[in-house]
């Protein structure tokens, strides 16, 4: 399993859902979907964060991005 990976997922999905909800509220609507897009990210991030032996630090996680990134980009 590549926990980093679901760790980045995550991190980006509810990065993009964050937007959306200061959106909605700001406009005096639900935000339904967009809190759905939150938790389903901040599960992910939970999940790997849980799942990996280790566990991740505050001071790991942007090595953790770039490695990624590189990984996959590179």
């Amino acid at each position: 399993m590549d926990y980093d990976l679901y760790l980045v997922i995550g991190l980006v999905i509810a990065v993009f859902a964050v937007p959306a909800v200061v959106s909605a509220l700001s406009d005096n609507r639900t935000p339904r979907a967009a809190a759905i897009v939150l938790i389903a990210g901040g599960g992910l991030v939970a999940w790997a964060a849980s799942s990996k032996p280790a566990g991740y630090t505050l001071d790991q996680i942007p090595t953790v991005i770039v490695n990624v990134v590189g990984r996959y980009l590179g």
